[in-house]
C-alpha cells in the first residue's frame, strides 16, 4: 500500500478498519534507503519554499501516548533547515490561554509564508481530552471540531497547506513501548505514570478520535491514519506523504532582481 491509501476521505471512521501494521512486501532496509532518498528530495523543496516565501505547510502530528510522535519529528525532519521549519507543542494551556479561545495559542503558532512548522500535538487535544474527561459536553466538542474546520480552511485559503497525521499503533505495541520506557533509565524522562491511567481509556480515546477525524478531514485538510507499529514504515509513508504535497506546492526559487550576466565580482 502506498501512502495515498491512508488518507481519510469524508464519511464515518473506524479505527478499527485500519492496519496498525504494513503487510506489504518492503523491508527495513529497502524502506530506510527510501527515506534516506526522500529526505534528500524535502531538503531540495523546504530550500526553495523558504526562497519562494509564498506558501507555507502545517504539519499535524496526533497520536496515543508512545505513539510515536517524537520519534517521527526525529526522524522525518532531521535533515531539514532549521531556519526554515519550526516544531511546536501544546501543552496544558496556561492561565493566559485560558482567557481566550481555544484557537487562540494555536494561531499564534502556524506558520508564516515560507515556513514548515509541525504541530507536536495540536488544537485537537481540546477536543480529545475533553471528550474523554467529560469536562465538556459534546454539544461543544461538536462545535469546536466545526471551528477547527473553519480555522484549517482560512489557513488554506491564505496559502497554508496542512497535512494532519494519526499515528495509529496497537495496544500491544503501546505497551511494549511503554515497558521499554520504564526498563530505560534513559527513558525514564519519557515515563509518564498518568500514561497508564490513559491507556485504561483506550476505547474513550478511540471514540473521541473517530469523531475527531471523521468530522474533519477534508479536501484542503486531509487526516491520514498512518500504521506506526512499524516505525521504519511509519517514517517512510510521512516523508513520501509530505514530499508529494510539496512537490503539489511546486515552490520555486524566486526570479532576481538583477541580471546575473552584468554583475561583475572582483
Amino acid at each position: 500500500m502506498t501512502w495515498e491509501s491512508y488518507r481519510v476521505r469524508p464519511g464515518p471512521v473506524q479505527l478499527q478498519d485500519w492496519p496498525t501494521s504494513d503487510g506489504s512486501a518492503l523491508s527495513r532496509p529497502e524502506a530506510e534507503a527510501r527515506s534516506a532518498e526522500v529526505l534528500g528530495l524535502l531538503s531540495d523543496l523546504q530550500e526553495r519554499l523558504y526562497a519562494e516565501g509564498q506558501q507555507s505547510l502545517l504539519i499535524i502530528l496526533q497520536a496515543r501516548d508512545a505513539g510515536g510522535k517524537d520519534g517521527t519529528v526525529k526522524h522525518v525532519f532531521s535533515g531539514l533547515n532549521p531556519q526554515g521549519i519550526r516544531v511546536v507543542s501544546f501543552k496544558v494551556p496556561t492561565l493566559q490561554e485560558r482567557a481566550h479561545d481555544f484557537l487562540w495559542r494555536i494561531h499564534a503558532q502556524v506558520p508564516a509564508a515560507g515556513e514548515i512548522v509541525v504541530f507536536n500535538r495540536s488544537h485537537y487535544e481540546d477536543v480529545l481530552v475533553p471528550r474523554v474527561h467529560a469536562h465538556t459536553d459534546l454539544a461543544t466538542i461538536q462545535e469546536r471540531l466545526e471551528f477547527i474546520r473553519a480555522f484549517e480552511q482560512l489557513l488554506h485559503s491564505r496559502g497554508t497547506r496542512i497535512l494532519k497525521f494519526y499515528l495509529h499503533i496497537s495496544p500491544e505495541e503501546q505497551l511494549k513501548r511503554l515497558k521499554k520506557r520504564l526498563e530505560n533509565p534513559q527513558k525514564h524522562w519519557k515515563f509518564d505514570p498518568g500514561d497508564l491511567i490513559e491507556r485504561a481509556r483506550w476505547n474513550d480515546y478511540t471514540l473521541a478520535y473517530e469523531a475527531a477525524i471523521s468530522i474533519t478531514s477534508t479536501e484542503s485538510a486531509p487526516w491520514y491514519i498512518i500504521p506506526a507499529d512499524q516505525k521504519w514504515f511509519r517514517n517512510l509513508t510521512i516523508s513520501e506523504c509530505i514530499l508529494h504535497r510539496l512537490q503539489e506546492m511546486n515552490p520555486r526559487f524566486p526570479t532576481p532582481s538583477f541580471d546575473p550576466l552584468t554583475v561583475a565580482i572582483e
